[in-house]
């Protein structure tokens, strides 16, 4: 009797064991799912609580992060200003690390690699692990419903474009700024464009100021607003057509830490333009739109917009008046430039002249950014990782950038930051980068000279 409770006892202590590392290794071999969990088992009270622990410390550890690499004192043009009267930026922000812009303009992409010293690292979102839209508070003072409760907005106003950019139509130039500093919303859209565009367009216009559900913003338990809300509308990023720099995360990739931080581009002069979205290579300003309200509003995930009411718009009526309004929304003015797109010599700085010439010379950027738009309309990979290690950020992975679209330079001093994932808050910035990712080894004049010149764009 007693041997066979010992034979007992061992058999469940193995039998335990077995058990305990079936589930260890189960544990381990867990595969990461591409899909979030549709059947949510806890209440938003709970999920509120969840995020609102993790609030303060993952805000001190971006804020650190940013002030590790940023000068963010404000610092503004007392000259030049936007085409809606704001100030611009004035650079460069970023900080080096014991050297100065010379000395690393010296060094081989090898060597800033090995010292860590390369400025311009991709950028993470406020919260990576979270992800999700976020807007800045010059839009959510006039728009409180797209205050969210767990993330406050990361970068300074004055980075920032105008919070009401102007309006300009290629069908009616004469009108100049058609907003005239008016914020467009479904409350005033109708009174102000009515008799200014055709029923198609107006039309358009009014669903792109009209709520969608969304990821973050929706009436499920899963949202990250205190109220259940009807959604975000298109204009609430690209606001009055152009951007607020509002900011998410791309939707195509997976996991979590591999996916970058994006900023959301001006619509200004999408007409001429033939891809859309920074990476994802989209032939059509309707294929943008559509793939906006089925995929990014929901990072690519069609089964959670199952579930949070994605709006499904008809291709041939809805995504057809969106893209028809779009596609009449204008650069802004530069009267410096003549009809090719080049500098008026009568009336141009000898800085600016010589940013132009550098521009289209020694500085290579013609080579993408061709006149009259300053876009080639094509990808370019410009293998910025040579100058970084492939670590962890604030829980995103500075993994390869990859392929990016050639955006138009056409207004560009009105639509700070830069660069896919706003990396370089100014234009300063943007020339230090180039400078050092295509090896140009500018002289201190020649950069201030190319700003210059992309101003007057």
């Amino acid at each position: 009797m007693k041997l066979f409770t010992r034979k007992l006892i061992y058999f469940s202590i193995s039998l335990i064991l077995i058990i305990n590392f079936d589930v260890a290794f189960a544990q381990k071999a867990k595969v990461v799912s591409s899909y979030g969990p549709v059947n949510q088992d806890v209440g938003f009270n709970q999920i509120k609580a969840e995020r609102m622990k993790v609030k303060a410390d993952r805000a001190k550890e971006h804020n650190d992060l940013l002030n590790a690499r940023y000068d963010l004192a404000k610092k503004t043009s007392q000259d030049v200003v936007m085409a809606g009267g704001k100030s611009i930026p004035i650079g460069p922000t970023a900080k080096l690390q014991g050297i100065n812009w010379a000395d690393l303009d010296k060094l081989t992409p090898e060597e800033i690699k090995s010292k860590d010293i390369f400025p311009y690292k991709p950028l993470p979102f406020a919260d990576h692990a979270e992800g999700g839209m976020l807007f800045p508070p010059m839009i959510t003072d006039s728009l409180p419903r797209l205050v969210r409760f767990d993330l406050d907005f990361d970068l300074p106003e004055h980075i920032l474009p105008d919070r009401a950019p102007p309006i300009y139509l290629t069908t009616r130039p004469d009108l100049g700024d058609v907003s005239q500093g008016r914020l467009i919303t479904i409350d005033n859209y109708y009174e102000i464009f009515n008799g200014l565009l055709n029923p198609k367009q107006l039309e358009g216009l009014r669903l792109l100021v009209t709520q969608f559900p969304q990821q973050q913003f929706n009436a499920t338990e899963d949202r990250r607003t205190d109220r259940p809300s009807l959604g975000v509308t298109c204009f609430d990023c690209h606001v009055n057509g152009h951007t607020n720099g509002a900011n998410h995360l791309v939707g195509d990739i997976r996991p979590q830490e591999f996916r970058h931080r994006i900023e959301t581009p001006s619509l200004r002069g999408v007409s001429i333009q033939q891809l859309f979205g920074s990476q994802r290579g989209l032939k059509s300003v309707e294929d943008f739109t559509e793939f906006e309200q089925r995929a990014a509003y929901f990072d690519g995930d069609h089964v959670m917009a199952a579930k949070k009411g994605v709006n499904i718009l008809d291709r041939g009526s809805q995504v057809h008046f969106m893209a028809e309004f779009m596609a009449i929304l204008d650069f802004p003015p530069a009267p410096k430039l003549d009809i090719y797109g080049a500098l008026d010599e009568t009336n141009a700085t000898p800085a600016e002249l010589q940013g132009e010439a550098i521009f289209n010379g020694k500085g290579r950027c013609v080579e993408c950014h061709p006149a009259p738009y300053y876009t080639d309309n094509t990808m370019h990979n410009l293998k910025a990782e040579r100058f970084y290690k492939q670590e962890m950020a604030n829980g995103m992975m500075m993994a390869h950038d990859g392929m990016i679209k050639t955006f138009p330079l056409r207004g560009i001093k009105d639509s700070p930051p830069y660069l896919h994932d706003g990396r370089c808050f100014t234009l300063e910035d943007v020339v230090e980068y180039f400078n050092l990712v295509q090896q140009l080894h500018l002289t201190t004049q020649e950069k201030a000279s190319l700003v210059a010149f992309m101003r007057t764009l």
